[in-house]
């Protein structure tokens, strides 16, 4: 047809499986970028688990959200899928019932990446990216046997980072695989309304001084305690740097499981942290970390939130690969990354089977220092 171009040939309706975890669904959003750079005229929705409905309301990288509760079957997904006609599923997640679900659903064009149990499900089944690393546990045996050697500390290159596994598969369907930073969009009403409800009247009672500096401490990671920096440092950082700045006040935040630990940080800094954890909803928590000037955070969900929000992040960083899963863009120096280099780490344990020496080795000195540069 005269003046059709190939962006008319695309896909009109397209589906994206979207990941479980709350780190990960940020993690997605260069290659969702990517995909609505791809198809410009396609309606995307992304299909999630209800936990992150709320994560995805008001991004412009999809047109619809469509959210499946956590005891629904693969048929009931699929039959909600099927009503809707899609052309094309990008299916994220590398589980077989997520291919499942593109399948039963009929969805002509199935893509995502080759794995045991499920290839057979998707029509276009992408290799695995050249230059991947694969998130492997190392056995106790072998971590004895590294720090006993003095073996120098693995090396990871930033290609591996998983922002590029994501975008490897976009690329796939002729999109740009080049990175950008994950951005995500709260309103400025929205923050406005959330300090004052949650906020406001606590730093009033407090007397803080003004210009308020908020900062924010994330202590708790869902994966496991090798994640966590002690909580102790936590809070000592916290007086520290109210210490030096008067005018800064701090937000403790988690879920529900870290309310005894946020609580006991609270009391063991002396008046300049509030704890909410347990006490916001997903939208709430976008709206303050967006409020914070930085965020001393472990490796989880809220670090990769508030780096996508634009705030500065100070991560220690132990069991787990910055390479792999730091925040923002590999290489954003916006973010500070602590790390103690040692023998054994990563070394992708949810406990640590020796001495955690990878997280106690990192001081509250350097913490301080790497908050208050960013201020």
């Amino acid at each position: 047809m005269a003046g059709s171009t190939h962006q008319d040939s695309g896909p009109r309706r397209v589906v994206v499986r979207g990941v479980n975890w709350l780190g990960d669904a940020v993690m997605t959003l260069p290659a969702l970028m990517r995909l609505r750079e791809r198809f410009p005229e396609a309606r995307i929705s992304i299909l999630t688990h209800e936990k992150l409905e709320q994560f995805w309301r008001g991004q412009a990288v999809v047109d619809e959200v469509i959210a499946f509760a956590r005891g629904d079957s693969v048929l009931k997904v699929a039959g909600g899928l099927r009503a809707q006609g899609f052309d094309l599923a990008l299916v994220l997640p590398n589980s077989p019932r997520s291919a499942l679900e593109a399948w039963f659903a009929r969805i002509p064009k199935r893509v995502g990446y080759a794995r045991t149990g499920r290839t057979w499900l998707l029509t276009q089944a992408v290799p695995p990216r050249p230059g991947g690393v694969r998130m492997r546990k190392r056995s106790t045996a072998e971590i004895r046997d590294l720090i006993e050697r003095s073996a120098a500390a693995a090396t990871i290159g930033e290609s591996a980072h998983q922002i590029h596994e994501y975008l490897n598969l976009v690329a796939a369907l002729g999109a740009n695989p080049v990175p950008v930073a994950p951005a995500l969009n709260i309103a400025d009403k929205e923050v406005a309304s959330t300090r004052a409800e949650l906020l406001d009247a606590w730093l009033r009672e407090r007397g803080f001084a003004q210009p308020l500096v908020l900062l924010g401490l994330n202590p708790g990671a869902e994966y496991g305690p090798a994640k966590r920096w002690p909580a102790e440092n936590f809070a000592a950082s916290a007086r520290e740097v109210c210490r030096r700045r008067p005018n800064c006040a701090w937000i403790a935040f988690g879920g529900p499981g870290d309310a005894t630990v946020c609580a006991e940080i609270e009391r063991m800094a002396n008046g300049c942290v509030l704890s909410l954890a347990g006490r916001t909803t997903l939208r709430q928590l976008m709206a303050l970390l967006k409020s914070c000037r930085v965020v001393l955070t472990n490796d989880s969900g809220p670090m990769h939130l508030a780096a996508a929000l634009g705030t500065p992040v100070v991560v220690p960083f132990g069991s787990t690969s910055p390479e792999l899963t730091g925040p923002g863009l590999p290489g954003d120096t916006r973010h500070a990354i602590l790390r103690l280099p040692t023998p054994c780490s990563p070394c992708f344990l949810r406990e640590c089977p020796i001495d955690f020496r990878c997280m106690t080795g990192i001081t509250v000195d350097a913490a301080v220092c790497a908050v208050l540069e960013r201020l």
